[in-house]
């Protein structure tokens, strides 16, 4: 029997306010555990579609399903809820808070998710073992660093430390934008890997947006978003 898709777009258009449609996308799954690269130039939609992906905005017209749960019919509060819940995001800036420490930057998707931190605890004991792990597991293991603040990081550690972030608690759909541009080739392989096992380990999609093609044969599916965006073909 085929599972149901983790993630399903069906005719989906947006556009921003006074201006034409940017995205114009007729079908689109990703499957449970499936792990996609995706790439496209600056410029071509790959941010906008993340965030309709994560509930961050909501489409002009049609559906953005995950977990067959269309993100634009529930309401923001219910939307911002259902992504922590279910969403992990690794952002291109990493969006750290400089004022917190490294632990507690981690550990915030168990502060606003009880399904995330029931799944940390679940796996690791506590969510704090969760988050000591997953930073280990990055090459993160100084016994100093989890209670340093995030301002005093190089940009690799702060990478690395977003991507302990955005796996704790094992959610449903991994987005990743660009997670390996600040790292060099050994911490990015290592963290390659780390990524799938902890998708492996979870059942989680993965979608991975970067620049990096050398990249993509790692994934079980390549696309450039072209292929999937009726209002910018590929010239």
């Amino acid at each position: 029997m085929t599972s149901a898709p983790l993630v399903e777009i069906q005719d989906l258009g947006f556009a921003w306010p006074g201006q034409a449609e940017c995205l114009d996308i007729r079908h689109f799954q990703l499957a449970p555990g499936e792990a996609l690269f995706l790439e496209g130039p600056s410029g071509s939609g790959k941010t906008t579609l993340l965030g309709l992906l994560g509930g961050v905005q909501r489409p002009s017209r049609g559906q953005v399903r995950l977990l067959g749960r269309d993100l634009g019919a529930l309401a923001t509060a219910r939307r911002d809820r259902f992504r922590v819940d279910h969403t992990g995001f690794l952002f291109q800036q990493f969006n750290l808070l400089p004022f917190l420490s490294v632990l507690d930057n981690v550990l915030l998707p168990c502060q606003f998710s009880a399904l995330r931190r029931e799944r940390a605890s679940a796996r690791h004991g506590d969510p704090q073992g969760a988050a000591l792990t997953l930073l280990r597991a990055l090459g993160l293991s100084d016994p100093a660093l989890p209670r340093r603040p995030a301002r005093e990081l190089s940009i690799g550690q702060q990478q690395r430390v977003a991507a302990a972030r955005a796996l704790i608690g094992q959610p449903e759909l991994v987005i990743a934008d660009e997670p390996t541009s600040a790292l060099d080739s050994d911490h990015r392989d290592v963290f390659l890997q780390l990524l799938f096992a902890e998708c492996a380990a979870a059942g989680a999609g993965l979608l991975f947006v970067s620049h990096d093609r050398s990249l993509a044969s790692r994934f079980d599916r390549h696309l450039t978003l072209a292929q999937l965006n009726a209002a910018r073909p590929e010239t």
